[in-house]
């Protein structure tokens, strides 16, 4: 199998998605990928992320791809969480501390940032709309960081995501009580609990 037999098989196993990271990683000249975008059997979506023709282009992975120390928070990742029906108009995504936030910031992207331990705190796997895994913080983290005076959350959206919270099967109280803890929300965690648990 040559390279670009490779390559489209891989893009098929992922939703019709590759990037320039999965190429390289498994040791194929990341040249193949222009290749055949100049062949038309791939589609370039963003830097450094191509698609089969006719996939549907899956935002969430194009700004993961471009900002990779970007992990989704906040609005988007209650959508990630299945916490909102609300779809995100404009992504947030934070960053580490010391991040250059301009570019982001420049494409529309509504950032925060956070030193560690916090940066790293509750980061883990989520599916997209279209299927493709990216990086965004957890429900419990989410929630505790919505919580948070200074990320201006709209109550309603606040409510829905904890009565969807404590209605999940998957839900971990202990978890989300110890982010509570390390990110000064308990009160307001309490004050939530009470009444829908």
């Amino acid at each position: 199998m040559n390279y670009s037999q490779k390559i489209l098989k891989i893009a098929q196993q992922n939703n019709g998605i590759i990037t320039t990271e999965m190429v390289t990683a498994i040791g194929i000249p990341r040249g193949s990928l222009k290749y055949l975008a100049d062949r038309g059997e791939l589609e370039r979506t963003s830097r450094g992320v191509y698609t089969v023709p006719g996939v549907w282009e899956d935002e969430f992975v194009n700004l993961q791809s471009r900002y990779k120390r970007g992990i989704f928070s906040l609005s988007t990742a209650l959508f990630l969480c299945d916490l909102t029906d609300r779809t995100p108009e404009k992504y947030h995504m934070t960053f580490p501390g010391t991040y250059n936030l301009s570019g982001p910031k420049a494409e529309g992207i509504l950032c925060c940032s956070a030193k560690e331990p916090f940066y790293s705190l509750g980061i883990e796997k989520m599916l997209t709309p279209g299927g493709n895994a990216v990086r965004a913080y957890s429900a419990e983290r989410t929630l505790c960081d919505i919580l948070r005076t200074k990320n201006h959350t709209d109550i309603q959206i606040v409510s829905e995501a904890f009565k969807r919270y404590v209605a999940d099967k998957k839900k971990n109280i202990p978890m989300l009580s110890e982010y509570a803890r390390l990110l000064k929300v308990e009160e307001k965690l309490r004050s939530y609990l009470e009444v829908l648990l």
